[in-house]
């Protein structure tokens, strides 16, 4: 028995319907996320770019409430917060590499934040390919959100990084 392109309509509202690959993909996004706010919140002390402290900003205030919405789905579907495995790194920095991006300030800051945050978001778009056809809709709605604001933002982000190189 197969079970891709099932859609019950009596399933699609039930916000703690979800399913094994969409606990697994929110119990890898909160940390992803996480650690992306922690990253811009170093921008704003670490930078003096104009360009990328909006970005930061923007950052922080996109991923800030979809943590909260991601902690709320596994609540609700009384699934626990984190995996009790490692799935890979999915583009997040290790501990050498956020604390070599604390300690930068000016342009070597910017240069760690942005080539850092480019592999970030290109993980976090690769996480989203199992429940980009999700039958929970608010897992759909919120791979579909992280898969166009970031691909925006890496755009934006290697164009920023072209002028600092």
């Amino acid at each position: 028995m197969g079970s891709g392109g099932m859609m019950g309509s009596d399933t699609l509202n039930d916000a703690s319907d979800l399913s094994q690959n969409d606990v697994m993909f929110l119990q890898m996004m909160i940390p992803h996320h996480e650690q992306a706010v922690e990253m811009s919140t170093l921008a704003e002390t670490n930078s003096t770019n104009p360009e990328l402290l909006a970005l930061a900003a923007r950052i922080k205030a996109a991923q800030g409430p979809e943590i909260e919405l991601m902690t709320k789905l596994l609540t609700d579907a009384g699934q626990a917060m984190m995996m009790d495995h490692s799935m890979g790194n999915n583009g997040m920095m290790g501990m050498d590499d956020m604390l070599a991006l604390a300690a930068a300030t000016g342009n070597e800051f910017d240069v760690l934040y942005l080539t850092g945050m480019i592999a970030h978001h290109e993980g976090a778009i690769n996480m989203t390919n199992p429940v980009a056809s999700s039958a929970n809709m608010e897992v759909k709605k919120l791979a579909e959100n992280i898969i166009t604001s970031q691909t925006a933002e890496i755009a934006e982000m290697t164009k920023l990084l072209a002028t600092l190189s």
